[in-house]
């Protein structure tokens, strides 16, 4: 009979190799407004806002500064709840598959009174996609291709050119926070001082936390036309470090916090208490597989009959800790193109028969061999990237185990799986967090291009028909290529180069507070009110 070991295990590493996982910071999107409460809004005040995890640089194109950047920076387009493309700082845009223009609009002024002109948002713009830079945080906000950027201030038009097809030109650069001049002159100084057009100013900021943003004055450019003006939006904005998410819950039902995310277990204890709540979808649990040439599963009969091998509704049912659902596509269920892609797509058991005829038997111990060498495999997983994972990995260990493989199973800090993922390269199975994209262009990177040093497919898929149909979709724009989109998806589950587990929310909560979620999992700042 095969056996499955199981370790815990801890590693340090690097903050800069974690950055390259950034897929698992970039939770799926959300959408939406928290309107549970009614009472009457207070004129100026202050909003507490909890984060998990202190942010040792507000530049906006540092690996920590793009989740706080909305308060202080604008970017040239913005994305409605509903996921429409809406104003930002350009007034009007236009988007091609190798081009996009933007033309801003009149009386915008940087946090420091000077006028906004489009040579500045060029410059802004050349800066952050610069690879020389190594700006981690604007890697992973940008297209995938090389682009140049021209300005007009007379018609004060901002012009973009990639150098190849790219669908999602205004999704991405359009999308992407502007420095104003004053903050390119001494970038060094985005760190501690925000220097933007956003509708706060970073006022205060201390090592761990808190870190205060104040509310501008004449602001009158952000989504859609929004403004500073409402009644209700706060004076200042307290961003506030929690790591442990049972004192979230704690302080949002004392109300020491205004607004937090809570993903976990928690959540039941707040229910009934007049919160306001929305919702934000995500994928947990998405299985990468090993397919280097020397590792047992570059077999792509034998991963196919592994994946074929699980029960999925099981295996959700884990990760969401109750009654999950298997899940559909690769990203969160309001992800741009996103539909059901996997069924009709992954293996069936069928697969689990053909292992015979790919030259897998069972030995006299019951283990499963190939040449007369037994299949061994070290499957990981990590805490640290959503509290259910090692147990979705545990139920996948003996489902195998079932099968005749030797499991070895480690449960691993996240960042010792990262380091497995993008450094040592030993592992066979890792159930990691999702990288939740909105756009489908952010998947590619994991599954196509060279594993060398540096890139992200870390797990050397190649697949050549998620290859064939990316290069058509990239052709079209915006969401005019979602078939192809998920014709590629499909391709990658059907071969067994990737499983995701289930499709799962999380929740943000307002006390005495209402807001609006954008897509990304951001709360729109100007949609912020505070209610007595």
């Amino acid at each position: 009979m095969s056996a499955m070991h199981r370790r815990t295990a801890s590693s340090p590493m690097a903050r800069s190799v974690v950055a390259t996982v950034v897929m698992s910071a970039l939770l799926a999107g959300c959408r939406g407004e928290a309107s549970s409460t009614r009472t009457p809004v207070v004129v100026g005040g202050t909003v507490t806002i909890a984060t998990a995890s202190e942010t040792p640089s507000f530049d906006p194109y540092s690996q920590f500064g793009l989740s706080l950047a909305p308060y202080a920076y604008d970017s040239l387009v913005d994305v409605a709840p509903d996921g429409r493309v809406v104003s930002g700082l350009a007034k009007r845009w236009r988007a091609e598959a190798t081009s996009a223009s933007f033309v801003l609009r009149k009386g915008v002024t940087c946090s420091d009174g000077t006028a906004l002109t489009a040579s500045g948002v060029a410059r802004s713009l050349r800066y952050a996609g610069d690879p020389r830079n190594r700006l981690v945080g604007a890697r992973t906000a940008l297209p995938g291709v090389p682009f140049t950027v021209s300005a007009d201030d007379a018609t004060r038009t901002v012009s973009v050119r990639t150098a190849s097809p790219y669908s999602f030109i205004a999704r991405t650069i359009g999308l992407l926070p502007v420095v104003c001049p004053a903050g390119l002159a001494d970038p060094g100084a985005l760190d501690t001082r925000s220097q933007g057009t956003g509708p706060y100013v970073l006022s205060d900021y201390a090592s761990g936390g808190p870190y205060v943003f104040t509310r501008r004055d004449g602001y009158a450019w952000g989504p859609g036309g929004a403004d500073n003006a409402a009644p209700g939006q706060p004076e200042r904005i307290v961003v506030r470090v929690v790591p442990q998410e049972s004192t979230v819950a704690n302080l949002l039902l004392t109300g020491g916090l205004n607004i937090a995310m809570v993903t976990g277990p928690d959540r039941a204890r707040l229910t009934g208490h007049g919160l306001a709540t929305a919702q934000v979808p995500t994928v947990v649990g998405l299985t990468f597989f090993n397919e280097r040439s020397d590792r047992p599963l570059s077999d792509p009969a034998l991963r196919r009959a592994l994946v074929a091998a699980l029960d999925r509704k099981g295996l959700a049912n884990v990760a969401i800790g109750g009654d999950g659902t298997p899940a559909r596509h690769l990203t969160a269920s309001d992800s741009l193109c996103h539909s059901d892609v996997a069924t009709g797509s992954l293996p069936s058991h069928s697969a689990v028969r053909a292992l015979r005829a790919a030259g897998w038997t069972k030995d006299a111990q019951g283990r499963l061999v190939k040449r007369g060498r037994p299949l061994s495999l070290r499957l990981l997983s990590s805490a640290d990237f959503g509290s259910t994972l090692p147990s979705v990995a545990e139920l996948m260990a003996v489902t195998w185990q079932a099968l005749g493989v030797d499991v070895d199973l480690i449960s691993e800090s996240g960042n010792a799986v990262v380091h497995a993922m993008y450094a040592s390269g030993d592992f066979d199975v890792v159930v990691g967090s999702s990288p939740g994209p909105r756009l489908p262009a952010q998947l590619v990177p994991y599954f196509s291009g060279p594993p060398s040093s540096g890139e992200l497919n870390f797990a050397h898929v190649t697949n050549p028909a998620y290859d064939r149909f990316v290069a058509r979709a990239l052709r079209s724009p915006d969401a005019s290529g979602c078939a192809d989109w998920n014709r590629a998806a499909a391709a990658l589950l059907h071969s067994a180069d990737v499983l995701p587990v289930a499709d799962g929310t999380s929740t943000v909560y307002g006390y005495r507070t209402t807001f609006t979620l954008a897509p990304g999992g951001r709360i729109v700042p100007t949609s912020i009110r505070l209610h007595r």
